[in-house]
Order: structure tokens, then sequence, then C-alpha cells
């Protein structure tokens, strides 16, 4: 409690003095401006006798976030409502429910502070201690709740102190968090020419009263978590070390929800990035560490129904994205890999606390007009991305585990793709793309077997004029279990700026069970004009994850229609 009180104080000190900057002897009008943005998407689920789904009882759902500001010289203010009626779209987190102001803020912005009171975004690092983030395609909204102030001493130097409480819903999380960051540029300090570094650290804090069921608990009501960084490069070289600390707490078990009061473990996380890049020609390493890092702004989920509130990424600080190749292609995108961050038990043969692994990105251009480039150059990039579990010793009942810093244990995942895109002429570019793929299904999610694929596809795009072109591709994937082989294909059609339409099919022929070998079709189009975008679909969704730059939510299998809205005003 004394150290809100002290966060308070620090915050309306700094706001008071905020105020004193504001220049009283303007006299020329400013009636500021109004800024903001309107999304929907609706979605009108339909019976499908083909594949046994029956419509859910509210058939039309839909998604709808009004956002507004005010700026009037240094100050902003903002409100976002959010609607989801009749209910929120299927596999949403349930606390999106009807329509109610979702967001607000003030803010003042002047050459050394940015001060917010309300809700707010931040990431401190890399995000693997503290993310306060937003995706609607995710279901995500992660804001805190309370005061930030960002003080900026010099160009160098970046502090940040926040306090607040993490949104759920239209609600705000139980936890308490405290947060302080710092960035510092050391490059004219040092006087460095070719080169330049910087570092950070960073403080969170997250306070919520313990649960009085567990008698004579053996960590505290604060779990603290640090963190430091050092990014430097040289010339056309690069690199990040990051280093996470979550201190002692009790342990969760997502399997049974709950938490394990007699195994009380710290954790952390540790990521190198090094990369060299120039002129037709990159290379980038990142390796990643992590062990006991779930984070959420209270210590056991909220259940509901079959689901947890982590289920919906609901609750979670923290931001550990997989780290690998984000693939285009419907295929590729059967099987993809979610990072392995916290305490999972599942069974005698299945116990796991983190993961280890990496990946390696190659991008090369051979420069035109040379045998390999020929007229237009030829660009290739290879991505090579392996995970496993942490290797240690292990024991189900009762829990407890003691893991080794270096190795590997159980492999995860691995991804291995080349890609290469070719102009032929000034209409018509092509490209081809290879990747395997091996897929630890009982220890990545619930499955019976390990999955490995190869996957082909090719692609060409003609353009008839500046705003006119054609897309056609074509993937194939060969799997060697679970659902065996797919082929799909895809047309897109831009007529001009304003109008664009596609179709696109993918075909489970090779399922062991024929009734199972479906097809998956969606057609649509969209119309653009000015700020304006207006998109509507119809089509089959196959069940499994959808994700967005790494993390990923499940949909439900379902077939209807979508219409979404976009505008920004």
């Amino acid at each position: 409690m004394q150290l809100k009180k002290i966060v308070v104080a620090v915050f309306l000190g700094y706001t008071a003095f905020a105020f004193s900057q504001v220049d009283s002897t303007e006299v020329k009008k400013d009636y500021g401006r109004v800024f903001g943005g309107f999304e929907s998407v609706s979605q009108w689920y339909l019976n499908d006798k083909g594949r046994g789904i029956i419509q859910p009882e509210d058939p039309i759902r839909s998604n709808n976030y009004l956002f507004v500001n005010y700026q009037i010289k240094g100050w902003t203010a903002g409100v976002q409502v959010e609607a989801y009626e009749k209910n929120a779209l299927l596999n949403y987190n349930p606390e999106f429910d009807g329509t109610n102001v979702a967001t607000y803020f003030i803010n003042y912005k002047s050459n050394k502070f940015d001060i917010t009171a309300g809700y707010f975004y931040e990431q401190f690092g890399s995000g693997m201690l503290l993310r306060a983030w937003e995706d609607r395609a995710l279901g995500i909204n992660t804001a805190l709740r309370g005061g930030r102030v960002i003080y900026r001493p010099s160009d160098n130097i970046r502090l940040t102190a926040l306090y607040g409480q993490q949104r759920t819903g239209f609600n705000v999380s139980d936890g308490k968090i405290y947060g302080f960051d710092s960035d510092f540029q050391l490059t004219q300090l040092l006087k460095l020419d070719k080169s330049d570094l910087s570092f950070g650290l960073s403080y969170v804090g997250r306070q919520e009263e313990i649960n009085p069921s567990i008698v004579n608990p053996d960590f505290d009501e604060i779990t603290h978590g640090i963190s430091g960084r050092v990014n430097y490069t040289y010339n056309s070289f690069y690199s990040n070390f990051e280093y996470n600390y979550k201190s002692e707490d009790a342990v969760l078990n997502r399997i049974s929800n709950t938490l394990d009061e007699n195994l009380i473990k710290d954790g952390n996380a540790i990521s190198l990035n090094l990369g060299y890049s120039k002129q037709g020609l990159g290379i980038d390493a990142t390796l990643r560490r992590t062990e006991n890092m779930t984070f959420l702004s209270e210590r056991v989920p909220t259940v509901t129904g079959d689901n947890t509130s982590l289920n919906f990424n609901d609750k979670v600080l923290n931001f550990t994205p997989a780290l690998t190749k984000q693939h285009h292609s419907n295929l590729a995108n059967i099987y993809v890999y979610q990072a392995q961050v916290g305490f999972d038990f599942k069974d005698p043969r299945i116990l796991k606390v983190g993961e280890t692994g990496g990946q390696i990105d190659l991008f090369y251009e051979f420069a035109k007009d040379t045998k390999l480039g020929g007229k237009y150059g030829t660009k290739i990039a290879l991505n090579m991305a392996s995970w496993y579990n942490l290797p240690g010793q292990y024991r189900l009942t009762p829990a407890e585990y003691k893991t080794d810093f270096f190795g590997v244990g159980t492999k995860y995942f691995s991804d291995y793709n080349l890609e290469v895109k070719k102009q032929l002429s000034e209409n018509w570019r092509t490209g081809f793309y290879y990747i395997n793929q091996y897929y630890n299904k009982p220890w990545v999610e619930d499955g019976s077997s390990d999955v490995r694929t190869n996957i082909v596809t090719a692609e060409a795009v003609y353009n008839f004029a500046a705003n006119k072109s054609i897309r056609v591709e074509a993937e194939h994937m060969w799997a060697d279990a679970d659902f065996k082989n797919w082929a799909g294909g895809i047309v897109e059609l831009n007529l001009n700026d304003k109008y664009s339409f596609y179709v696109w099919d993918i075909i489970n022929y090779g399922n062991d069970d024929s009734s199972k070998q479906k097809h998956y079709y969606n057609f649509g189009g969209a119309y653009r004009i000015n700020s304006t975008r207006i998109a509507m679909n119809y089509g089959r969704q196959r069940g499994g994850l959808v994700c967005v730059g790494g993390v990923c939510r499940f949909v439900p299998e379902s077939t209807g229609f979508t219409l979404s809205i976009n505008t920004a005003f």
C-alpha cells in the first residue's frame, strides 16, 4: 500500500508540473481536432450439413469498436466504445459481452513529459516482462487502467513509471501492477562514430492478495520482475541481448487450473539476437530460452465453461510470441507453433516448464543483369526454426523439476523453408516456396501423434495496369499423420484501387476418414473509398489456431457470411 501511495504521489506531482508548462500567453484560437475510427466485424453462422455443423443459438454476432480522440495543443483525450451484439464472435473472450465504454484516457505531452491517466498501452523491452496491447483479430486487449509518466530529461534518456490494473472484458483484474522502465543511449556520450550503444533496465511488480485457503504460503503478495537489455550496432552488424527474471511464486498448474502451493519456483527468460544487413544480403539469428515465465495479473485464471481466461490470452502481463516464420500460405498455417513458456505437467510422459530454441533467417538478392539474377534480379530467403523442451529432471507426483541451462529436451517443432521470388517481365512476377515442418502435437497441444509435413507452393502475379492485377496460387501438403494430405488454390483479382475479389479452396483429400475429406472454400471481395474499406465473404472456417504475429487463438469450425467495415476520420 505504501508503494502505491508513493507512485500516485509521484504521478500527481508530475501532472502538476505539466500544467505549469502550458503557455498562458497564447492568444491565437485553436479549437483542436477530432479524429478516430470505426471497425466492425459481423458474422452470420449457418448450418452446414456436409460437416455436421449446427448454427449457434445466436447465429448473427458482431464485434464493433468506435474510438474518438480530441487533441488540442499538447493535450489528447480519447474514448473507445465496444459492442458485442448479440454476442461476441465465436470463441472470443466471454468477458466481451454487451455494449459499454471499454477504454478512456487523457494525455499531456511536452518536450520532456508524456503523462497519461486512464487506460494506456505499454511495452518494456521486447515485452517478455510487460506488454499491454490490443489486437482485435485475436480478441486481445490487455490495456492498463491507471497512470503513466514518461520523462525525457535529454535526447539520450527515457524514463517511464506506471501503475495500473489490467483490463479484462469491461472490468479490470484484481492484481495491482507497478512498473518502471529506463532507456539510455550512450552513442553521443561515448562519441561513437560507426556504432550505436544503448541499454535499458525494467521493473514490474504484480501485487495480489493471497487466497486465504492457502495455509502458510511460502510466497509473497508481490511478485517482482526485473529485466536488463543491451543493444549494439557496428556498421552493418547489430545485436540485442535481454535477460528477464521473475521472483518466486506458487506455480500455476494449467491442467487443473490451480496453484501448486508446494511448488514455489522463480522464472527467467533470456534472448539473443544477432544480425548483419547490407544491400542484397541479410542474416538474422535469434535464440531464446524461457522457464516458468507465465506472468499473469491474477495468479489463477478465471474459468468459464471448458475454458480459462488464459485460453483467450486474457490477464497475461507479458508477451512471448512464437519465433518462427509467419507464412501466408493456407496449408502452412495448419500446424502453427505457439511459444511454450509455462508449467504444464499433462501426464508422466509429457512434463514441460518452458522452451529453448531459435530461428535463423538468410536473405540474398542476385543482382540484375547477372546469370542468376537475370534482367530483374532474383530474391531468395531461407528460414530455419527449431524449438525444444528444457532438458532436466522432472517428477509428476509430487510435482518437481530441475532444468539444465544448456542442451535441449524433447523436440516441439521445426520449420525449414525456402522462398524464391523472380520477376520475369514488367508484368509477370512469380514465387516458389518449399516448407518442411515437424509438429509434436501431443506436446504442443492435445493430439495422438506427431506430424511431419512437406509443403510446396507456387504463385504468379500478372499486372494488367498500374492498379489492376491477378494473382494465382497453388499449394500442396504431404503429411504422414493426423489429417494427412491437403491441396489448395487461390485466385485474387484487383480491378482498380477500389475493387478486389478472391476465391480460394483447400481440400483434405488425404484424410483416412473419407467422411472428413472436405472442401474448405471461401470467396468474397472488398470495396475501398478514401479511408473506408468494406469487405464481405462467404465460406467455411477450418477449426484450429488463427495466429497474428506469432500469437494465436483457437477458432471452432463454422460456415457463414462475414461483413467487415473499417474506416478512419
